[in-house]
């Protein structure tokens, strides 16, 4: 059984490396991000909501979050393991998170986080903007969450940090190679995990 977590700056890759990371260990990828647009797509209530939020580049709010995290680590798909991207986003997010994983019986193995640098960063997310269409992708709304990111999320990876957990990977360049990167880095952290 594994349990990751994905962490990183906006457009560090963190969806397109976590669909191939959680392949490659055969556990579902858990994207909050995914899960918001969706129900912003679908007009669902609680979509309805989110897009408040997301349209400015602001987080969701911790109850509406927590509660479809937890909502979603019940689901039986997820038993044998998961790779949550996109969540914990804040420090008291962390404390949920070891609630809900500790009344299920389970932790966390790791926690990989994705590193570039902004300009990099800021590119990436253009580019994605004119691929996509989508319209929460301005360079205002990417600065806006680089902030929160380095303001708030950061806070997320000091935490595990000091518990031990992080495998920092090189998000720069080419997909391909950073997938490869980021698989052997978690790999040899986990073998040393059970080594000890």
């Amino acid at each position: 059984m594994t349990r990751l977590l994905i962490i990183g700056p906006p457009g560090s890759g963190k969806g397109t490396q976590a669909v191939h990371i959680a392949r490659h260990f055969s556990i579902p990828a858990v994207s909050t991000g995914e899960i918001f647009r969706t129900n912003v797509s679908d007009e669902t209530p609680l979509g309805q909501e989110a897009a408040k939020y997301l349209d400015d580049g602001a987080f969701v709010p911790d109850h509406l979050t927590n509660a479809l995290v937890r909502d979603r680590l019940g689901d039986t798909d997820v038993l044998p393991g998961f790779l949550l991207d996109g969540y914990p986003r804040t420090a008291p997010q962390v404390m949920e998170l070891d609630n809900m994983l500790s009344s299920l019986g389970h932790r966390l193995d790791a926690v990989v986080e994705l590193r570039a640098p902004d300009s990099e960063l800021e590119r990436r997310m253009i580019q994605r903007a004119k691929e996509q269409g989508r319209k929460d992708d301005t360079v205002e709304v990417f600065r806006r969450r680089l902030d929160l990111y380095h303001r708030e999320t950061h806070e997320v990876v000091a935490v595990y940090a000091g518990r031990g957990m992080v495998v920092s990977v090189d998000g720069s360049g080419d997909p391909g190679e950073i997938t490869k990167r980021a698989i052997a880095a978690v790999e040899k952290f986990l073998a040393a995990g059970v080594a000890l």
